[in-house]
This record gives structure tokens, sequence and C-alpha cells, in this order.
């Protein structure tokens, strides 16, 4: 009989205090789903603004990340306030609880910082082919916390800020023009003028190369190796026609010097043999 009477006690007391503490739970659910969706609200206002605006989209997209991750923290406190947390007593969690995560979270910090150079700096803008991190890609996305890059295969490549900020990236897209190399082996005993010609004539004729004196395209001997002399064509071409020109000339050029009989070198050794008949003798 005690130990009924002591359960009903329990259940008086705390179930009086579950009772009282409803309303705020009730609250604290229906502003958690009216604050999500007005989050969700005012994100669309916010593209819809940028998409009638001409910002840059490497603004656009990181502000916006920016505010959506600022509504969302301001949510939590409001819900966890209505939960009946004091302010005060909240404000003094988050303070001691600052310094703590701030150690765990020195990465997170870190990209954070390294994003808002990123869009300081301008290093690369959405849309760029960069090379950085050992991964090459065009910029699809740039968030508060990392960069997120389409490679040649069309893989995504996920690479921290804080990185990017602090290390070397190739921007291959920023200049709009970009200038090839393509190297091309012919033998010892085949004429270098007239392969210097052939390679020359190639690139003279496609009309997507650009032609300016200062950017006219050029043949050089610029190996002479072990097996082969190596020679060395380069270019330049707007950046919309750079592979499609490179594989082009690659293929033609190997199959212009083959039709003009120029040898395409391959390593290759001598070995001479003692006689062994005139040693017996």
């Amino acid at each position: 009989m005690e130990y009924l009477s002591n359960v009903d006690v329990y259940i008086e007391r705390y179930g009086q205090k579950l009772i009282d503490f409803l309303p705020n739970l009730l609250g604290a659910i229906i502003l958690l789903f009216l604050g999500i969706w007005i989050i969700r609200f005012i994100n669309r206002l916010v593209r819809k603004f940028f998409d009638k605006k001409e910002y840059d989209p490497t603004l656009e997209g990181f502000i916006a990340n920016l505010i959506n991750w600022v509504l969302k923290i301001l949510l939590f406190v409001l819900v966890i306030t209505q939960l009946g947390v004091e302010s005060a007593s909240l404000v003094a969690l988050i303070g001691a609880g600052g310094l703590t995560l701030g150690f765990a979270l020195q990465g997170s910090l870190s990209n954070f910082a390294g994003g808002i150079l990123i869009l300081l700096l301008k290093p690369f803008r959405r849309g760029d082919w960069i090379s950085a991190q050992g991964v090459e890609g065009t910029v699809k996305e740039i968030t508060i916390f990392n960069t997120k890059l389409t490679t040649f295969g069309n893989q995504l490549a996920v690479i921290p800020n804080g990185k990017l900020s602090n290390e070397n990236i190739i921007n291959y897209s920023s200049e709009g023009i970009r200038r090839d190399r393509i190297a091309f082996s012919i033998g010892y005993n085949d004429n270098i003028k007239q392969a210097k010609e052939i390679l020359l004539n190639l690139v003279l004729e496609q009309g997507e190369v650009l032609k300016d004196e200062d950017k006219a395209p050029m043949v050089a001997v610029g190996e002479l190796a072990e097996n082969s002399i190596d020679l060395t064509l380069r270019f330049w071409a707007k950046n919309e026609d750079f592979w499609k020109l490179h594989w082009l000339i690659l293929e033609e050029g190997i199959q212009r010097l083959e039709a003009a009989g120029i040898s395409k070198p391959f390593p290759q050794r001598d070995l001479h043999y003692p006689d062994f008949d005139m040693q017996e003798k």
C-alpha cells in the first residue's frame, strides 16, 4: 500500500508538471514548423531577388547559403527559449560551450573564413575551370564551408574552403584564352623543316586558332631526345574552342606526318654479341 501511495504522489507531482509544460511544448512545436516554413519562404524570396538582379553568381550562392544558416540558428534559439530555457541561461550556455565548440570545430571555422576570403579575393567564380588539391573541374557551387567541382568525368568533388584559400589554385578560365602545347616526335633522319611546315600549315587552317601578331602559332625543336627529335607546336585559342582544337590537331598532325613519309620513332637498342667462333680460334 505504501508503494502505491508513493506512485500516486509521483504521478500527481510530475503529472502536474507535465500538464504545466504542455503549453510550452506545443508552442515550441508550432514555432518550429512555422519557423521552417518562414525560412523556406525567405529563401525563395532571396533566390527570386538574385534572379532579377545581375549579381555575381558566386556572391548570390554564398549569401543565400549564409542567410539560410543564420535563420536556422535563430529558429533554434527561439524554440529553446519557448521551451522555458531563460535567455540569460541560454546565453551563458552558449558562451560556455562556444569555447569548446571553437576548438572542436576549428576545421569548420577555418573553412568558413576561407569561404569569406574566396568571396572577397575572387580567385575563381562559378563556372570557371580550376585545378586545386589534385582535382580539376568546373566550379559548380561555393558554399560557406566548401566548394563543389564537377570533374571532367562528371563526378562531384567537394573541397574545403580552408584548403582552397591557403594553397595553390590554377584558374584556366579567368583569362578567356589558353595556349596549348603539343609535342610531335620525328626521327633523326627525317626532314625537320618539312615536318615543321606540315604542322604549322595544319594549325593555320583552323579558323578558331588565334592568329594575332603576339599570339601567332609556332613550331620549334623542343628537345633532342635519345631516340627522336621532339617538335613543340604551340597555339592560342579561346577556352570554348581549346579542347576541340587540341584533339583535332593531335590526331590530324600524326596522320599528315605519316602521309608525308615522316617516321614515328620508338625506343630501340643495338645489341652486339661477341663472335664466339673467332674467340675459340
